[in-house]
């Protein structure tokens, strides 16, 4: 493997959920350790399971993984992170700061920003300790810092007095608060990041488009801000032997090597590797120590087991419950990469051929709705709210009114923070609310972006809908704010998708936990691709349906009050007869 060549003390694993960044980080471990050196293995993220890969509990404290001598883990929660970095700012000044100013720094600190900070206030930590480097010869890293988090942090420290006066707008400044102390540790982290020397960054993507596209992306936000040593490993990738006597085992192999032909030219100079799919899951030691040295893991399933499709309830089913309310809003929620902008115009084009009216619209930057869908009809319309015109346009408006009565220094100032990346998120919200309106007249069905980006709108849907209950308070009128709309099950159906793998599963699940905190309660779950429901006859894809049936009992069992399970397909689902498959995947 290319990247474990003469490796530097620190690898950071990145990418897309459910590309295998946790295995081939502990794979990797594994490999250091069992060459006598003192290894630690760090998580950072949210979805981790590092402790169930290798069958123990680990948490935030540093312990001995005792069936690997060598190798300590440790396991950074992002959510109990943040939650000392609010207190920490927090604490010192209730008792100085108006309750106003209070309540401001509060909102600003209740994002998903503060939480990707706080996780990389508690990992520079590492990456500065001295003490360290005399203990561990390589630090691993379940997940990188991304160029947004480390642009944040690069941010001007001058703003602290500039926000509670009250001449900022809606930022990320709020997430920095109080870490002026902390200024010179991340300077010397991000440093550390970008010595080729010390640091080594490998992205994780499958032989996919969206995960190509993704990993190519985080390679130019770092390389931008000075962090250029990156290797690329595609992973899972589906071996030519599997493709006999099989159609979708061939189909697969296609067009897994036409998303490598066509992979961005920027990933093409990177030295890469390539690891084939596995048969099993990637838990236990057994396993992981198999990862890495190219010879596939033993088939377990039975030559007699059937490899007819599974039977579950089909996209019909949730699209005849949605059909019958007439309007309403239809958003498709989860991470990149499961299929949510196909899912989106297949439901989109279905209600129109039912007579219904519709509006289909992403707020996906990577979302391609005009090649998927290829023709419309007639009373369905397409909209994109494009991130970068919504910003443009965004900052445009602030500055023209806050802008406009400060002095240059101040205006300097504002300029720097509407150039922060959660400017975008709000912008782009501004674009979700406006369409969503026209949803008591007819069907808007949404494409959300990723689920990060899309727990950052709902942030700011949040606030919008609490500083309207003030105004209201204060007039006496009523208005459906977009929260109050999200929060009415008549008025919203909110559909998580995911994959039949542990962690897309995993992080779905997250998400559905986050919206009912907010009020929201998901109306279905939809498995996509699942090659349990395609019914493969290939003995590793056959493997990996029987897999996918565990993780289907789980969502069906404690998740999903209803739910579908799609099969992936052949062809890729684009044009409208291959859309209706995905609807009705049993009509020849």
């Amino acid at each position: 493997m290319k990247f474990l060549h003469h490796p530097p003390r620190f690898l950071f694993f990145t990418g897309k959920g459910g590309v295998g960044k946790t295995s081939i980080a502990c794979a990797t471990a594994i490999n250091l350790a069992r060459k006598g050196l003192r290894v630690l293995l760090v998580s950072t993220d949210p979805a981790s399971n590092v402790g169930q890969v290798f069958g123990v509990t680990i948490g935030n404290q540093l312990r001995a993984l005792e069936a690997v001598k060598n190798l300590y883990g440790l396991e950074i929660d992002p959510q109990e992170a943040a939650q000392k970095f609010r207190n920490r700012i927090l604490d010192p000044v209730r008792t100085v700061l108006p309750e106003s100013v209070l309540r401001t720094i509060e909102e600003q600190l209740s994002g998903a920003c503060t939480t990707e900070i706080a996780a990389f206030d508690e990992f520079t930590s590492l990456l500065t300790d001295g003490a360290l480097y005399g203990e561990y010869e390589h630090i691993v890293f379940d997940t990188a810092p991304t160029g947004h988090t480390i642009r944040l942090l690069q941010l001007p420290a001058a703003w602290s007095g500039f926000l509670e006066e009250g001449k900022g707008d809606a930022s990320c400044l709020g997430p920095l608060a109080g870490l002026e102390k902390q200024r010179s540790q991340y300077k010397a982290a991000v440093e550390a990041l970008a010595d080729p020397w010390r640091t080594r960054l490998i992205l994780v993507a499958r032989g996919q488009e969206a995960t190509l596209r993704e990993v190519a992306r985080t390679s130019e936000e770092l390389a931008a801000i000075g962090i250029t040593e990156h290797y690329l490993i595609i992973n899972a990738l589906l071996p030519k032997s599997e493709t006999a006597e099989d159609p979708l085992a061939e189909a697969i192999f296609r067009r897994e090597e036409g998303a490598l032909a066509g992979m961005p030219e920027l990933l093409r100079t990177l030295p890469t590797d390539k690891i084939a799919l596995q048969s099993v899951n990637q838990v236990g030691l057994d396993a992981l120590s198999e990862l890495l040295s190219g010879t596939p893991a033993p088939l377990l399933v039975k030559p007699e087991v059937s490899s007819a499709p599974f039977r579950a309830p089909a996209l019909s089913t949730l699209i005849d419950s949605i059909a019958a309310s007439g309007r309403g809003l239809v958003m498709f929620m989860g991470k990149g990469g499961v299929g949510k902008t196909t899912l989106a115009a297949a439901v989109a084009v279905e209600l129109a051929r039912r007579g219904l009216p519709v509006h289909l619209s992403t707020s996906d930057p990577a979302a391609h709705l005009q090649e998927t869908l290829n023709e419309l009809p007639d009373n369905l319309t397409l909209s994109r709210i494009d991130p970068e015109v919504e910003t443009e346009r965004y900052r445009k408006e602030i500055l023209e009114s806050k802008g406009s009565q400060l002095d240059a220094a101040g205006r300097a100032l504002l300029e720097e923070d509407l150039r922060s990346p959660c400017t975008e998120e709000i912008a782009v919200f501004q674009a979700f609310r406006r369409i969503i309106r026209e949803a008591d007249q007819k069907f808007v069905v949404m494409d959300t972006a990723p689920t990060g980006h899309t727990l950052l709108l709902l942030d700011a849907t949040g606030a919008y809908h609490r500083e309207s209950k003030r105004q209201m308070g204060k007039t006496g009128s009523v208005e459906l704010t977009p929260m109050m709309q999200l929060q009415d099950p008549e008025r919203t159906r909110i559909l998580l998708v995911t994959l039949a793998e542990t962690t897309p599963v995993q992080e779905a699940a997250n998400l559905q936990a986050d919206l009912r905190r907010a009020g929201i309660e998901p109306w279905a779950w939809i498995i996509n691709n699942s090659l349990a429901a395609a019914g493969a006859h290939s003995p590793l894809l056959r493997q990996r349906a029987e897999n996918e049936l565990s993780e289907i009992e789980l969502v069906t069992r404690l998740h999903a009050k209803r739910y579908a399970v799609l099969p992936l397909l052949q062809e890729e689902p684009v044009g409208a007869e291959r859309l209706h498959k995905l609807i009705y995947p049993q009509e020849k």
